[in-house]
């Protein structure tokens, strides 16, 4: 018979036995995944033209904002002549070759044709917002590109006038960046462009000067965050968080988008505990916790299911919504006994949700191997301060 005012957790065995056997046991890892594909559906995916040259430096650019080599992104797709579309879950690039020397086509029909190809594929196919890439060296708008650029502008599409490979130098004095004359010139003739003293429309949003890398080969370039913020800027309202999530270089944009699932998630699981439950039971917190995670991996784009197999998966679940870290902190916390109440719920949920976000973000930025999460996991699951800190945060912001 168990004795009066035993929890309910320790009436039979240890409560170390218990702890273990709680640690052990199976975490349906499904609210993870129906979480992730729920997400990737409402996101969508961010569909962006690039429109230049062969040579340009139109994969480079991709490969510098969203971190992919375009030909892994997914097998090319031949649409037309002149045309390919490349895609993963959150990103579509249209690949559209520059005016064709030697075409008996003009520029505008050429492209218009382009169009009509691309207005033929599903909606979450459509263009969000064109980069048109002019090599920096060049310093010169061709005819044929005024025409394609006045045809996009034409169709409604956002353009931006990307100049690629730009070479930097620095003024001695301020310490700013710096162009050679020639490029200065021909930006300023861009900003007012003519053809002897008669205006000429070139209908684009902004000029970008960009570069992937610095002189010596290295680093992420220059004008890239420029790029992102008018990229952002110009996309449809309901493709914005898609652009967030298919680029790499914002990250405080990813957080801002995974700070609301926490804050909603951790609500969910103090409703869960309004009536104390004991640690034991405390598996019942896991597919708030899961489903967290999953809409968490989308905002960095981590395709887990795919890069871990199923039962690293299941062990993630075992490690991080699991009564050993629950028992762990109820044992520090004065008067919490054996129960996870609502408001250690809450500070639980909301701490392990900081620390997931910040292991995915090493993840993301290819700081952290995948393989490796289990392992790393120690190095960024939440502390009992962090845990406390929430408790606090929570009691303070209680209306």
């Amino acid at each position: 018979m168990t004795p009066p005012g035993t929890p309910a957790n320790e009436s039979e065995g240890t409560p170390a036995e218990h702890g273990d056997q709680a640690a052990g046991a199976p975490i349906d890892d499904q609210p993870f995944l129906d979480a992730t594909a729920e997400a990737k559906s409402r996101y969508g995916r961010f569909n962006l033209a690039i429109i230049g040259d062969s040579g340009v430096g139109k994969s480079s650019l991709v490969n510098a904002v969203f971190g992919r080599d375009w030909a892994k992104v997914g097998a090319g797709l031949p649409v037309t002549r002149g045309v390919e579309y490349y895609h993963d879950d959150s990103l579509g690039i249209w690949d559209i070759e520059g005016f064709e020397i030697g075409s008996d086509r003009l520029p505008a029909d050429q492209l218009k044709s382009h169009l009509m190809s691309i207005a033929e594929r599903p909606a979450s196919e459509q263009i969000s917002v064109v980069w048109y890439c002019v090599e920096s060296h060049a310093a010169r708008l061709t005819p044929a590109a005024i025409a394609m650029i006045q045809a996009l502008d034409a169709a409604g599409f956002p353009v931006i006038l990307v100049l690629t490979k730009v070479d930097w130098g620095k003024n001695p004095v301020t310490g700013k960046r710096t162009v050679t004359k020639d490029l200065q010139q021909f930006v300023a003739w861009l900003e007012e462009p003519h053809d002897n003293g008669m205006p000429i429309s070139v209908p684009y949003q902004r000029i970008i000067l960009t570069s992937t890398r610095d002189k010596h080969g290295k680093g992420t370039g220059h004008g890239l965050g420029e790029l992102v913020a008018e990229t952002l800027a110009l996309s449809p309202e309901d493709e914005k968080d898609a652009f967030r999530i298919a680029q790499r270089l914002n990250l405080p944009w990813k957080r801002e988008l995974a700070r609301p699932i926490i804050t909603a998630a951790s609500g969910m699981a103090a409703a869960a505990a309004a009536t104390p439950i004991p640690v034991a039971d405390s598996v019942a917190l896991a597919p708030i916790q899961l489903t967290m995670m999953g809409r968490i991996a989308t905002i960095y784009d981590l395709e887990l299911k795919a890069m871990m197999s199923a039962g690293a998966l299941a062990q993630l679940g075992v490690q991080f919504t699991g009564q050993a870290l629950a028992r762990s902190f109820l044992k520090l916390i004065p008067g919490a006994g054996s129960v996870i109440g609502a408001s250690v719920a809450f500070a639980l949920t909301a701490a392990t949700g900081e620390a997931w976000m910040r292991l995915c973000e090493q993840v993301h930025t290819g700081k952290l191997d995948v393989k490796k999460i289990s392992e790393a996991w120690g190095d960024y699951a939440p502390s009992f301060l962090d845990v406390v800190r929430k408790m606090m945060e929570q009691k303070v912001t209680k209306p």
